[in-house]
């Protein structure tokens, strides 16, 4: 068995978390909360010293407010102290009197976050998938049968979606072809994640088991 604190830290806490597998109780509730706030304080620090520090501090100390320096000096102090101003009325949402205020950086953060993510999806999840049906089928290979799986299944689940023509004759049976392509991708995605949870339970036995109570080598 272990003697190093650290290791009986964790082995107990992950006793706590199983502990839910029984029913809901003060043990679970202790290691949720601690888990919950400990990443908290760990992301807050993260985030002061990676992006408060060197992008505001260092730059405000140094005296080099020129963000762009194509622009005036005027501008290049606005960009730097404009966001720290929208980051301090966030905490505007502790006020009952002062919390319409929030509203604005939440409604920048949203906006200026849509318009980072939105491009990415569309290329990763459209773009992407459409080059995929885009490319020359010639059966000749391993490769090329799988161009032609992919082909189809894209448009046969593209026709199970199409409810403006009832499923029936061809146009069913190609309906009936996409759904289950569809199963077939939910079931692969869902053990996928199964599996990386199993990966997961795996290597907290073996930690206990090993690693605090010296049962296996």
């Amino acid at each position: 068995m272990s003697f190093d604190p650290g290791v009986w830290l964790a082995a107990i806490l992950t006793l706590c978390i199983f502990s839910f597998l029984y029913k809901d109780n003060p043990f679970y509730k202790f290691a949720e909360h601690l888990s919950v706030g400990v990443s908290a304080g760990y992301y807050l620090v993260v985030l002061i010293r990676q992006t408060l520090i060197p992008a505001f501090v260092n730059p405000l100390m140094a005296g080099y407010w020129h963000v762009v320096p194509e622009l005036p000096r005027s501008f290049g102090i606005f960009l730097l102290i404009f966001p720290v101003f929208m980051g301090i009325l966030l905490f505007a949402r502790f006020s009952r009197k002062w919390a319409y205020v929030a509203r604005y950086p939440i409604a920048m953060i949203w906006g200026i976050g849509s318009g980072v993510v939105i491009p990415l999806v569309l290329q990763n999840h459209v773009i992407r998938q459409l080059q995929a049906t885009m490319v020359p089928i010639t059966v000749q290979s391993w490769a090329d049968i799988g161009n032609l799986f992919i082909a189809v299944g894209v448009l046969t689940g593209l026709v199970y979606f199409f409810f403006s023509k009832e499923h029936k004759g061809l146009f069913g049976g190609t309906a009936k072809v996409g759904i289950w392509i569809l199963m077939i991708g939910f079931g692969s995605t869902f053990g996928f994640t199964v599996m990386a949870r199993v990966s997961l339970l795996i290597g907290r036995i073996i930690f206990l088991m090993k690693d605090w109570l010296g049962i296996i080598g």
